[in-house]
């Protein structure tokens, strides 16, 4: 898998998440399997590029190449002037963001709002492209809703611009994050698209990534949602891909670990303040299906200090250190045992 000039050593990315997606997340997920990360979104509005929470989303400090910042907005010229500002510090891949389906982006009409123009979407992409000389790419959905349906369209806008490559969710931005995502779109963008397509929606598990690849012929996919609170779910599903056969899950203390490294750095990233606060939720994820892991969870939200949290997580886990993490079967694997 190639991005202009970066030849990527797997198949897998991860996708970008508002408020999950930050540095420490995205380099732990890089040194557990996944060869490719994109920043949160950075708003193109000048008025905010140097905001704390705009600098710390788009800090790429040691971070494994390539880099690639996600922008978005709604205005042509101030979209390129922020893709050039942010190669400028650094950025070697510029991502469009035209996917988000959040009412606030919405409204703004930026994210998937904006597939309800697409003159407005080749002028975008238009300005963005000519702005830089590094890859830009498009994350994007199948339409505004299923009566309006244009990923056929949008495709052929971005490659007649000049997009690197296209990363489609398999939903409506009406769909939300409900029902299931429709790998036969996906899979006539990829028909139709002379550039690398991504396939992006409901991928779990090592099966279902497999299957993915087959049935939309995607030359990558991108994981989000599951990756919170499991990272190595790159590996497993590299290693599925490369050999038809399934990893171990891991050992509860190698998660121990490997919390503890991700709790520290994102500390570090972020101050004690916020970093305490904004660790909670991935705390979360990476307990959510161990026995007590609900009300271990709640405890969280009482302490106040990076001390206590670290304390806290390492008493929850050596209790649990040769045990391995049994998850919840997915949807997928029901249906597979119910086959069975």
């Amino acid at each position: 898998m190639q991005i202009g000039s970066y030849q990527l050593k797997n198949q897998l990315f991860v996708a970008p998440m508002a408020g999950v997606t930050d540095r420490p997340f995205r380099q732990l997920c890089k040194d557990l399997g996944a060869a490719y990360a994109v920043s949160e979104m950075a708003a193109s509005n000048p008025k905010l590029w140097e905001t704390e929470k705009s600098t710390r989303r788009t800090n790429h400090d040691g971070e494994m190449e390539p880099k690639a910042v996600q922008i978005a907005g709604a205005d042509p010229q101030m979209l390129a002037e922020c893709a050039k500002y942010n190669v400028d510090k650094g950025a070697q891949i510029i991502d469009i963001n035209m996917g988000c389906p959040v009412k606030k982006v919405c409204n703004a009409w930026c994210g998937s709002a904006l597939l309800q123009d697409e003159k407005l979407v080749a002028q975008i992409l238009d300005a963005v492209v000519a702005a830089v000389d590094v890859p830009v790419t498009l994350k994007f959905r199948t339409g505004w809703d299923r009566a309006h349906k244009n990923a056929l369209q949008i495709a052929r806008i971005a490659e007649s611009a000049g997009i690197a490559m296209l990363t489609l969710h398999g939903r409506t931005r009406a769909d939300g994050y409900k029902g299931d995502a429709e790998y036969d779109t996906i899979a006539a963008v990829k028909a139709q698209a002379r550039i690398p397509v991504v396939a992006n929606g409901d991928i779990t598990t090592p099966e279902k990534a497999k299957f993915v690849l087959q049935v939309t012929g995607a030359d990558a996919i991108m994981i989000g949602r599951a990756a919170q609170g499991r990272p190595w779910i790159f590996r497993e599903i590299d290693h599925y891909l490369k050999t038809g056969t399934h990893l171990p899950p891991p050992l509860v203390s190698e998660v121990s670990h490997l919390l503890d490294r991700h709790l520290r750095e994102h500390y570090a990233f972020y101050g004690e303040f916020m970093g305490v606060r904004t660790a909670r939720k991935h705390i979360g994820w990476y307990v959510q299906d161990l026995v007590d892991g609900e009300e271990f969870r709640q405890q969280m939200n009482k302490l106040e200090s990076c001390d206590e949290q670290l304390a806290a997580v390492k008493m929850f886990f050596d209790s649990r250190t040769s045990e391995r993490l049994q998850y919840r079967p997915s949807e997928l694997e029901l249906m597979n045992m119910l086959a069975a």
